[in-house]
């Protein structure tokens, strides 16, 4: 995996129950608790806390450099916002050397006010300062391996989470807490509607919120070894196109189109977030679910989708609509196969929607 002497490895800790510690993991911070036992045994001097729902790009090496030069205990990256924004976030207050003196979670008011910084400390420009005088917490710690291990089993050996316990807690016991400048696309994709803004983000002209077109950090995933794409008749505009799709005489757009899809003829999709499938179905097996009645995996003659997700093997039958009709914001409709969560239909994994439906 690269790494010095490409000796960097990735292994997945799964959660599990022990005689000593019954439980499964409570949060960040105790999920590293549970396996210090492991950490401790590598001969390291920092720990890189990273959180696995966020799309952004960083060269850690940068970060982690910061964290040596300013001889921090823990290194928080933080980003620079402004009002609008920083309702919603963890915010942070520093000294004129950088290190956080206060924590604030989703402040407002008044309260909000007293949380601005001066962003130039941390390498803002003056101009880029003004219009983001504050800074939130991104969720991700460099941590020394001595703190690290005094933090989780000596001075709070009963916190669960990081960010709202183990940070603002390091700080309290006189650490030195240093914040670390990002200032470039970050996005939590925690929610539905984060998750939908992102994807789409990254169909927008002239240039993507997020590219993935970077030659100098590229971002891996699972190599599948599927054939390209084959677009046949089909009106396909402003959208990205996973490998391995049959789209045939359809109109596709602003979009984005999932590994592996199958969209049939007549289909119209605007707007909307198509995770693909798992596996392929051949002629011969299509042809059998339909002559027994039931419906193949992708998207049947003549449907209309528009602001929605559709995940991964989902059954959608011909002349089905799913275009929020009545504009509902919130339903939970998980037995009929779909939910709506701030306005977006979420057609749910494997699901099968018969032919004519309108939601």
């Amino acid at each position: 995996m690269g790494g010095y002497k490409h000796e960097g490895f990735v292994e997945v800790l799964a959660a599990q129950q022990s005689p000593e510690n019954p439980n499964w993991f409570q949060g960040t911070a105790d999920a590293v608790r549970q396996y210090l036992w492991l950490f401790e045994e590598q001969q390291v001097m920092e720990f890189l806390i990273l959180a696995g729902d966020h799309l952004y790009r960083m060269d850690y090496q940068k970060f982690i450099q910061v964290h040596r030069e300013t001889v921090a205990d823990i290194t928080v990256a933080a980003l620079p916002m402004d009002e609008k924004r920083a309702t919603a976030f963890g915010l942070m207050k520093i000294d004129e050397e950088g290190r956080i003196i206060e924590f604030a979670e989703k402040p407002k008011g008044e309260f909000l006010k007293s949380m601005k910084v001066d962003t130039t400390i941390l390498g803002l420009d003056e101009e880029r300062a003004q219009e983001l005088p504050y800074i939130a917490s991104m969720g991700i710690y460099v941590v020394s391996k001595d703190a690290m291990i005094r933090l989780l089993r000596d001075d709070f050996p009963q916190a669960n989470d990081f960010g709202s316990e183990v940070i603002p807690g390091a700080t309290s016991i006189g650490m030195k807490v240093q914040a670390y400048l990002f200032d470039g696309y970050w996005e939590d994709i925690g929610t539905i509607e984060a998750f939908y803004n992102a994807n789409l983000g990254i169909t927008k002209k002239p240039l993507p919120d997020f590219s993935f077109y970077d030659r100098t950090a590229p971002i891996y995933t699972q190599a599948r070894f599927l054939p390209p794409s084959k677009v046949i008749d089909a009106d396909v505009t402003d959208s990205v196109i996973g490998e391995g799709c049959i789209i045939k005489n359809c109109k596709v757009h602003h979009s984005v189109v999932g590994l592996r899809s199958w969209i049939a003829e007549g289909v119209i999709i605007e707007d909307a977030l198509l995770m693909g499938a798992d596996y392929y179905e051949t002629d011969e097996q299509r042809a059998m679910i339909i002559a027994k009645g039931g419906i193949p995996v992708g998207i049947g003659c003549n449907s209309h989708i528009k602001r929605a997700i559709i995940d991964k093997n989902a059954h959608i039958g011909d002349n089905v609509k799913i275009i929020n009709r009545d504009g509902v914001q919130e339903a939970a409709r998980e037995t009929d196969g779909y939910f709506i969560k701030s306005g977006i239909v979420t057609v749910i994994k494997d699901a099968v929607i018969p032919s004519g439906i309108v939601i």
